[in-house]
């Protein structure tokens, strides 16, 4: 708006002027103003004295400033509308929203982070970092390979093929390509205190025997009986088939230990399987310490079990399998990748075939030294209660 030449005190005195008795033709024509304006004065300021006049002025910046206070507050309102539905908390989401404020509202930059209290300093900034368009491509990679592993283990496999970094920076590169694995969340249950349980003391002290079952793409169901070596974590045997009994699992441990001796102990649970008279036959024979965890406590034998959600994890329910032939193969070359190429976290990230051959075979004469009769247990057995009285057998 042009500024006006004369004040308000030039104009009301002007006006007294005209009042006094001199025409509005000689006013104008001595200050050099048109009779409009003139007219134009006398409505606004007829009647009014300096101090009113300078009342008026006094009230029209105040009009002003608060008219631009409420289009600025209208224009940020505008803006964190559009920004309502968009996560602003990153720096990188900051110069985007930034960005976009400046281009919709066009404000400047200075306006745009005033509106959402972003640092212009921040906004200005421009990363340095390099892109690593090759690691992020062979991550992604190896990710695709290996559906079901993490950060950590796809670090290791990095840095065995010759990349050299930290493992923050294979967690951020993980992240920000969006690999992150959707945990399978299973029901928690009660822990339980364990039982005695021979302690493992190198490969072959112990090993865990249980079953773990899956179904066929028609839908007839089978079951792997899974065979591990508690110490090296190796996987000895993983037999799928329809039927297993306990005949068939003897043959199968007697395999096992024609191949690499016989163990300190076997653990496993008190399926029929390994309840049956063919079991107790075999372990008579070979005099094998066969230990049985207590019924419905299925975390006594937790290797067992550790081994099952992996193979579960990353093989069974990767694969649909058409035929036992099928599951039999893809079970197969699964177990060789597993003891041979998977890093294992509780070995350092060696992979069991590794860290079987870094540790020393005992012998059996060494392993039952170290068992003895009575196997060294990792807790003390517990009391336990009798919630029913014994009930006498008649004999006959």
């Amino acid at each position: 708006m042009k500024r006006s030449r004369f004040g308000e005190e030039q104009i009301i005195g002007m006006l007294r002027e005209n009042d006094a008795g001199a025409t509005v033709a000689d006013l104008c024509r001595r200050h050099g103003m048109s009779s409009a304006t003139f007219y134009a004065w006398k409505a606004k300021y007829g009647g009014m004295d300096v101090s009113d006049a300078r009342r008026l002025k006094a009230l029209e910046d105040e009009n002003a400033k608060l008219k631009r206070l409420y289009a600025d507050a209208m224009l940020d309102n505008a803006g964190l509308k559009d920004l309502l539905f968009k996560k602003v908390v990153a720096p990188a989401a900051r110069r985007e929203a930034v960005t976009h404020l400046m281009a919709s509202l066009e404000v400047s930059e200075r306006r745009a982070c005033a509106m959402i209290d972003a640092d212009r300093s921040s906004v200005r900034y421009r990363s340095r970092r390099p892109d690593d368009h090759g690691l992020r491509a062979r991550l992604r990679e190896l990710a695709d390979q290996r559906r079901r592993f993490g950060y950590r283990r796809l670090h290791v496999l990095l840095r065995q093929e010759g990349y050299a970094m930290n493992r923050k920076k294979t967690q951020r590169l993980y992240r920000e390509e969006g690999l992150t694995v959707r945990r399978r969340k299973s029901r928690r249950r009660i822990a339980v205190a364990r039982t005695p349980i021979p302690l493992a003391t190198g490969p072959n002290s112990r090993w865990s025997v249980d079953f773990v079952h899956d179904q066929l793409a028609h839908g007839r169901r089978f079951r792997v009986l899974n065979v591990i070596d508690d110490v090296t974590k190796e996987c000895l045997a993983a037999i799928p088939d329809t039927s297993i009994s306990g005949k068939r699992v003897v043959r199968e441990v007697r395999a096992i230990i024609d191949r690499r001796g016989r163990p300190g102990a076997i653990v496993s649970d008190n399926g029929t399987e390994f309840t049956s008279l063919a079991v107790l036959t075999f372990t008579q024979e070979l005099k094998l310490d066969w230990r049985h965890i207590a019924p419905g406590k299925p975390t006594q034998n937790a290797f067992a079990e550790s081994f099952h959600g992996r193979m579960r994890d990353e093989c069974l329910n990767e694969h649909m399998f058409f035929s036992l032939s099928h599951a039999r193969a893809v079970i197969a070359a699964w177990r060789t990748d597993f003891n041979t190429a998977r890093p294992h976290s509780s070995l350092g990230y060696m992979t069991p075939a590794a860290y079987a051959a870094s540790l020393k075979p005992q012998s059996p004469s060494a392993l039952h030294s170290t068992m003895g009769s009575a196997p060294m247990a990792i807790a003390h057995t517990a009391q336990t209660r009798k919630s029913q009285p014994m009930i006498p057998v008649a004999g006959g």
